[in-house]
Formats: C-alpha cells, structure tokens, sequence
C-alpha cells in the first residue's frame, strides 16, 4: 500500500482525495493544511494523520508519495523541501510562478533523484487523448489548421482570493490557458513562431490569445477567465485536416468529413461523480487518469514520462513569453 501526503486541502486537494479513493494500492494516510478544519475534512471516515502545515507533514508523516495542492506561489517552496524526503512528488499546475523557480525544482529533482509528475491534466483528459490518437494515426491526412479554447468565469474559489492576484496565480494565461498551450506543445510540436494578444482587467491578465505557427499549419489557443458568473465553464477544440474535421464541443466529440457527420463515442472514466460545486471542472476523469498513472509509475518504481517536471518548465516557459510579448 502507497501512503500519500496531501498538502492543500482546498478546491483541487479535495479533487485529488476523491480520486485517491477510487485508486487501489494507495491510501492518503497524512492531510495537511493551514485551515485544519478543512484537513480533518478530508480525512473524515480514515485514520489519516492531519497537519496544520504542509512543512509539518514533510518533516514528520511516514509516506511515500507527497502531492502538493497548494497556491501556485507556493509550489516551489514545498517542492523542493518534499523532493529531500520523497521519491515520487506530484506537484499541480502550473508547476511553478517563475522559470527561475522551475530550474531550481527540475535542479533539486536532479539532486536527489525524486521523479515528479505536473498536473497538466489535459493529456489525460479522455477526448485529448482520442485525439491525440487520431493526429498520431494520421489517417485523416495533413493538418491544416487547429483551434483549442479554454473559458471561464473569473474564478472566486480561491482561498484569500489567490487566483485573482497575479502575484500569486499569474492569471488567466498561467493558470488556465497554459492547460491548452501544455496540450499543444505535447501533440503538434515546438512551433516556429508565436503571436499574442492579452487584455489585463483589475489584477490578472483576464485573457489571452495566440497563434502557433508551424510548417504548414496553425494553431489558435484562446484562454480567458473574465466572464461572469453565470456563464458555464467551456473547453472546446476544433481541427481540420485535409479529409475531415475533428470537433469536440457541447459534450459531443464529431468527426465530420464531406459526407458523414458522426460523433465519436469517447471511453470515459466514470464512476468518480461530478466536478465541485464553484469551480470550474465539471467531472474527475482527467485527474483521476493522471493520478493512476502517477501512482503506477510509484508502484513500479518506474521513471516518469508524462507530463514529468521538464515538461512543466518548459510550458511555463512559453506562456510567460506570450505575456511578454503580447
């Protein structure tokens, strides 16, 4: 049996406990968390130790696995303390506020020989997988041009506001649109140039787009969090290629070429219920995905090669020039 430490008992500390449940092999045996009622929590119903600090639980918990569910500011902090105590870290998305921060993680990991995995979730997601498959067959030609998009109201979930300050968050672009641009980077390539536009509103870049030119074809990525309220949480991708286009929207995953309209039947992980209310995931598929792979490769003692730390640099590293140059 696995033990896990979780520190970051929050919005996706509660997402990763949920999925940790449904995982064999594994058993969150320590929470930690400044809000201790939100620890003890979690560990409702199990013999879980619970710490009102996440250095507490580093210096102190018997695991075998630290996962950090912290602010984004936080990230680096944690990470390089937990890589002295742990062989496997997973540390959430984005991996870090700054590449400098990013270089001292993948130099520590280096060091002490931890394998950690970032939670860039979309390559886990079931309907960017299918499609990762089917760019990957190639069946349906050249790829002429894509569009990914990633919208959301501006998100209040965030404990003392965290997301909304860039300081803290990085804002839309950091945290939400790098999702898509980290799928993008994964599938098609380093592109051979990038153009940006942002548009910044109170504290954070609220939106961002930007186009990936390539060989013989672009990629629009489009990420914005400055909606209101009431409008729903969208995630949706459009690519054509020379003999069909791929679309997955409104819940339905299409393939249309010049005869047929059809939609494609993803195998979805289910079972795990429904996102959280007040944020902006709306099931568990995807992390549920990433975290049994995470926990496989601990099981195995295997190396890392998804979504693995360099991955998290490097994706960081191409959305901070976005905003740069936007």
């Amino acid at each position: 049996m696995l033990k896990i430490g979780l520190i970051g008992c929050g919005f996706m500390g509660t997402m990763h406990a949920n999925c940790y449940k449904n995982i064999d092999g594994v058993e969150v045996v320590a929470f930690a968390d400044i809000r201790k009622e939100c620890a003890q929590k979690l560990a409702e119903g199990t013999n879980a130790d619970i710490y009102g600090d996440g250095n507490d639980l580093i210096e102190n918990a018997d695991v075998d696995i630290i996962d950090i569910c912290l602010p984004t500011y936080l990230h680096c902090e944690y990470a390089l303390k937990a890589m002295k105590k742990v062989k496997y870290l997973f540390v959430e998305k984005p991996v870090a506020l700054t590449v400098e921060q990013g270089t001292k993680m993948l130099e520590m990991a280096k060091e002490t020989g931890t394998r950690v995995q970032i939670g860039q979730v979309i390559r886990f997601w079931d309907e960017y997988v299918k499609l990762a498959e089917i760019i990957a067959e190639g069946k349906l030609g050249k790829i002429v041009n894509a569009n990914f998009r990633r919208i959301s109201p501006t998100p209040t979930w965030g404990w003392n506001d965290w997301l909304r300050k860039y300081e803290f968050s990085g804002g839309a672009a950091q945290d939400l649109h790098i999702h898509d641009m980290d799928y993008v980077l994964s599938v098609f390539g380093t592109p051979n140039k990038i153009a940006s536009v942002k548009n910044t509103i109170g504290e954070t870049n609220s939106y961002i787009n930007s186009l990936l030119s390539y060989d013989d074809f672009a990629v629009s990525v489009e990420g914005t969090w400055r909606l209101p309220e009431t409008h729903p949480f969208e995630a949706t991708f459009r690519v054509v290629f020379e003999k069909g286009t791929v679309e997955n929207s409104g819940g339905k995953f299409m393939l249309y070429t010049e005869n047929s309209a059809e939609e494609i039947k993803i195998d979805k992980t289910e079972g795990l219920g429904e996102g959280f209310e007040g944020g902006n995931i709306s099931d568990l598929g995807g992390y549920y995905n990433e975290l049994v792979y995470f926990t496989e490769c601990a099981k195995q003692n295997a190396q890392i090669k998804k979504a693995t730390l360099k991955d998290g640099v490097e994706s960081l590293a191409y959305v901070l020039e976005e905003i740069k140059n936007a």
